[in-house]
């Protein structure tokens, strides 16, 4: 495939601003939408450029960058309610009827809720972490209370804190990682945006509201999703530990999990290889 780089970003006007992305592989093929997780410094870019060698052979690869974490224009809205609407104006913009999608953490939530409200542009669904609902473990896991440490008073120490929770070896967390999320994480309209997620306040505030809300919480909605899923997890992941998977698995009706040992919450980075096999050889399959 030709060469693809961070700098190699387009954009889609939306009437909501700008939703910014990168495409790699043949705009023929099968498309491929990859969206990112939360997070300080997240982007689409740097979850997933590294797979895109594998994938772009055989798909066209759309890694969207969602609004609010920086990159795409700014949100007033909650980030996590400006992606859903962000993911189908950004498959109406490029014409698209139908997608494979692949999210990792809330890119995984923000997916599955896309196939709950839409099945029918949904052909495969891949996770990986995020979805699903504490059955054992505590909640909220202890990477997401470092998130919230950062999130309400920022540090470096704070940022590498919550990175080590990330990953099952450490050594994936070099200084140029911490220097470029530090950057971005601190730049002041996406530090308020990941305030209004992550936040302690934030997050209680969602729980009330969710109490009150007559709808059901979506992990009670996934017997809806009609695309076959795979759901693949760090079975070290600390972040969404392992047993949040147990309820997607057993309620999406076509679902199958695959755990990858020595792994935390960056399965597609952490083991990269093993991870992107699983998931090429899936999206591969005859349906």
């Amino acid at each position: 495939m030709a060469e693809v780089s961070s700098a190699d970003v387009r954009e889609l006007p939306t009437d909501q601003g700008v939703l910014r992305y990168h495409e790699a592989g043949d705009p023929a093929a099968r498309p491929l939408l990859m969206l990112h997780g939360s997070g300080p410094g997240v982007t689409g870019w740097r979850n997933f450029g590294e797979n895109l060698p594998t994938f772009a052979p055989h798909f066209r690869c759309l890694v969207l960058e969602l609004p609010g974490f920086g990159v795409s224009d700014p949100t007033d809205q909650h980030p996590m309610a400006a992606a859903l609407p962000a993911v189908g104006r950004f498959l109406d913009g490029l014409g698209l009827e139908q997608v494979d999608v692949v999210g990792n953490s809330m890119g995984g939530l923000v997916g599955t809720r896309f196939a709950v409200a839409e099945p029918e542009r949904v052909r495969r669904l891949v996770t990986v972490g995020g979805i699903g609902r504490n059955i054992f473990s505590p909640a909220p896991g202890e990477g997401l209370n470092l998130l919230m440490e950062f999130t309400e008073s920022p540090s470096r120490e704070r940022l590498v804190a919550w990175l080590h929770s990330m990953v099952f070896d450490r050594s994936i967390v070099t200084e140029q990682m911490v220097e470029e999320r530090w950057a971005q994480a601190t730049e002041p309209s996406t530090l308020e945006a990941a305030r209004r997620m992550y936040s302690r306040a934030a997050l209680e505030g969602m729980t009330r509201a969710a109490e009150r809300s007559p709808e059901p919480p979506y992990w009670a909605m996934l017997h809806r999703v009609r695309a076959r899923t795979l759901l693949t997890w760090g079975r070290d992941d600390r972040v969404s530990p392992l047993d949040m998977a147990l309820v997607p698995m057993r309620t999406i009706p076509d679902a199958e999990l695959h755990v990858l040992p020595n792994c935390g919450h960056w399965a597609m980075i952490e083991q990269q290889a093993a991870w992107e096999a699983v998931v090429l050889a899936f999206l591969a399959r005859a349906d």
